[in-house]
């Protein structure tokens, strides 16, 4: 793709640890073309606004909190490049990110590009596991050309973006909204081309509790997304069979709970699997024995999430049932 014009997008909420570096990098680009960069404020209440302010060359936007869906949607909006780049404010971009991820586009029907993760707090234990396995995940499952990108790391045709009508608005919180755009982009015919070498360095969660209500979330959500995008429920490249084999398994595993000779089975069963996995995706290291933990523990907090969000699905199908 020619050097044109690209607008990156940002959504922030009370980001005042990390937006200046977010910032900082976009601005560093090697990129040859003019960069937009655009910030949208989706309700913060700390100093974020003072810092975005304090860049001269950004352009800043502020929403009452609505989610970083529509933020990124508002972004689009007063966006007048291109192709629309997005990251997110926890994130710093290399320097050479956008012109990696615009040789991308150099493609037949490439609609959207996707990036990887690099990581920004390798002193954190549980952030180097949640690396170690994300980067198994692209480096060993993504294709050139896979079904799926995460909302922290691509770039889309503005004219595509705008034809899908942008992320969907009823996925609230961070969970399910990239997906479901990475899914309407197949539809549409478009392909999404995956640049590994193309990454943003990321603050991972380093706390394990803030990290599996993250999960929980994020459970809760899939099911939703799942009744929209029934096909990929088996997997989407990024998600394989591993992911799909975890919910059986965590609810057999509560729904024996007692019937003791196959509860302690099941125990050491599923926990032998998710070490075995940590050894498999992280290495056979401390970080490995302690990925197999964090995915032991994921797996039933995950399934949780699905089974709440299912029900609650059903719950809503229900009452709307009876108001027709």
């Amino acid at each position: 793709m020619n050097a044109g014009k690209v607008s990156v997008i940002i959504p922030a909420y009370n980001a005042e640890a990390t937006i200046g570096g977010a910032i900082g990098a976009v601005l560093a680009q090697s990129y040859a073309g003019p960069v937009e960069l655009i910030v949208v404020d989706d309700g913060s209440t700390d100093a974020t606004r003072g810092i975005v302010c304090s860049f001269p060359d950004v352009r800043y936007f502020f929403q009452e909190n609505m989610g970083p869906a529509s933020a990124r949607n508002r972004g689009a909006r007063e966006a007048v490049g291109d192709v629309l780049f997005f990251t997110d404010s926890d994130c710093r971009p290399e320097a050479n990110w956008l012109a990696k991820m615009s040789e991308g586009f150099n493609g037949p029907l490439v609609g959207a590009v996707a990036g990887s993760y690099g990581i920004a707090n390798q002193e954190k234990a549980l952030a180097r596991v949640i690396h170690a396995e994300i980067r198994f995940r692209h480096l060993k499952l993504m294709p050139e050309y896979p079904r799926a990108f995460g909302s922290y790391n691509f770039a889309i045709s503005a004219g595509l973006f705008r034809q899908l009508g942008g992320f969907n608005v009823s996925y609230r919180r961070a969970s399910g909204e990239d997906n479901d755009l990475s899914y309407r982009v197949l539809r549409s015919g478009s392909k999404i081309r995956f640049i590994k070498d193309a990454c943003v360095a990321h603050y991972h969660q380093h706390l394990a509790g803030h990290y599996l209500r993250e999960q929980f979330r994020h459970g809760f959500w899939r099911a939703r997304l799942y009744r929209d995008h029934i096909s990929m429920a088996a997997g989407d490249d990024y998600t394989f069979w591993k992911d799909v084999a975890e919910v059986p398994l965590a609810v057999a595993h509560v729904a024996c709970f007692w019937w003791p000779p196959v509860f302690v089975g099941l125990f050491f069963g599923f926990f032998l699997f998710e070490i075995l996995a940590g050894f498999w995706m992280i290495g056979f290291s401390g970080d490995g024995l302690f990925g197999g933990l964090v995915m032991w523990l994921r797996a039933f907090v995950r399934s949780a999430g699905l089974l709440s969000g299912g029900v609650y699905l059903l719950k809503n199908d229900f009452k709307k049932g009876k108001k027709s």
